[in-house]
């Protein structure tokens, strides 16, 4: 199993910054393991979606809303993932997940418990 936790979420005005946190444990989990790790968000009454996923590699991609705003990054040392949020917008309140999979196994997700991001207007 692999366990992901949260943290740095919290209400902030709008036009300011928060960067989240999310660090991975687990007995099968590796650095060494190919994977890609994502943040997601949920808003009241509307679906889950991706904000922005970066891989092993390196490589990420962003939803267009946060593109220039947000900027995901990785530590594979500390098995962590952070998302840097700058110029919030009262539409970018939401609760934020962080999410994980292996390459071998793309369709094995897993979840963290989701921190809340309120950005005031």
């Amino acid at each position: 199993q692999v366990q992901l936790v949260e943290s740095g979420g919290g209400l902030v005005q709008a036009g300011g910054s928060l960067r989240l946190s999310c660090v991975a444990s687990g007995s099968i989990f590796s650095i060494t393991s190919g994977n890609a790790m994502a943040w997601y968000r949920q808003a009241p009454g509307k679906q889950r979606e991706l904000v922005a996923r970066i891989v092993s590699g390196g490589s990420t991609n962003y939803a267009d809303s946060v593109k220039g705003r947000f900027t995901i990054s990785r530590d594979n040392g500390k098995n962590t993932v952070y998302l840097q949020m700058n110029s919030l917008k009262p539409e970018d309140t939401a609760v934020y997940y962080c999410n994980l999979y292996f390459d071998w196994a793309p369709l094995t997700h897993y979840w963290g418990q989701g921190t809340q991001v309120t950005v005031s207007s």
